[in-house]
């Protein structure tokens, strides 16, 4: 605990010129420049206490909701911003037909969230390339590979050496706001940062990218409360 503020908090110097303040898994973090006082740093926390509780109530709770979460037959799950149906089915292979996810019967919990989790990256791989590949033409550029990963805090990502990645699940939102992904990742390849050029070659493609970005922060909030571990 520190002087000056309620707050407990890790601490984290880095070269950033500015103090930041993160709230991860229940825990507060605070980022500040190398040279930074103590005071001063003290001062900031205690001057953001309101919402650093706020934020940690909310944590909390999505928290309590994440160990809570349980897959089974008959739930509904996400797959390109449509609901479909978990069932079972006979035999030993997993599958989505196009209207539900047909699962072995007589699976744990746990077992059908990771069967779902294999369908869903071999679906995402599929769609993710095929998305790619047609926006890599109309942008005019050439990643060198389309991989899908388990990130849990970012969407996708765009290598130095061209190759374009993207969390499986992403497949979960609707198809409109994975287009937006895959532009945003592709632009990378002309411009590896976030300048005004580069929100130029994005908003060339799709001029509503900012409506797709906050639909695709409302299926973050959803997933926040899902464990899909």
């Amino acid at each position: 605990m520190h002087p000056r503020t309620m707050v407990e908090y890790a601490l984290v110097r880095t070269k950033r010129k500015t103090i930041g303040i993160y709230i991860r898994d229940g825990h507060v973090e605070v980022r500040a420049p190398s040279r930074c006082p103590r005071l001063e740093i003290d001062r900031f926390v205690a001057s953001k206490e309101k919402w650093i509780l706020e934020k940690l109530a909310m944590s909390q709770e999505q928290e309590t909701q994440r160990r809570a979460f349980l897959l089974n037959y008959g739930d509904m799950i996400l797959y390109r911003g449509k609901e479909y149906p978990l069932v079972a089915k006979c035999g030993i292979h997993a599958d989505f037909d196009g209207e539900q996810f047909c699962l072995p019967q007589n699976l744990t919990s746990q077992q059908i969230k990771d069967t779902c989790i294999k369908i869903y990256r071999r679906l995402a791989k599929a769609h993710f390339t095929e998305r790619v590949m047609i926006f890599a033409a109309q942008m005019g550029v050439n990643p060198t590979a389309v991989k899908v990963n388990s990130a849990k805090t970012r969407w996708g990502s765009c290598s130095s050496r061209g190759s374009i990645n993207f969390s499986w699940m992403l497949i979960m939102a609707d198809d409109y706001v994975i287009d937006y992904v895959v532009v945003h990742e592709l632009a990378h390849l002309t411009q590896l940062n976030h300048s005004a050029k580069f929100w130029s070659i994005v908003r060339d493609v799709l001029p509503d990218y900012l409506q797709r970005a906050a639909r695709l922060k409302k299926l973050q909030s959803r997933l926040a409360t899902e464990n899909w571990k």
